[in-house]
């Protein structure tokens, strides 16, 4: 049964690629593959964190709509 797809494994997906990369042992055609799949999970990554900033942005709003910003508290 396949993982749900999710920002932190697909991040860590992009990072085991650019290993890849770097380390300079793919063929042409390898790297080429490894690229492309680099790009969509950047892609993934990005459109997540876009949605996840709009939630927050929306959640941060006060009563008259306005704008509130607030220290962020990772503990609360």
């Amino acid at each position: 049964m396949p993982r749900k797809k999710t920002f932190e494994s697909t991040l860590m997906q992009l990072e085991e690629i650019v290993r890849e990369l770097e380390s300079g042992t793919l063929t042409l055609e390898e790297s080429i593959k490894k690229f492309e799949t680099g790009m969509a999970c950047s892609k993934y990554c990005l459109q997540t964190l876009d949605k996840t900033e709009k939630k927050i942005t929306l959640l941060m709003k006060d009563s008259q709509g306005d704008l509130v910003e607030e220290p962020f508290n990772h503990e609360s």
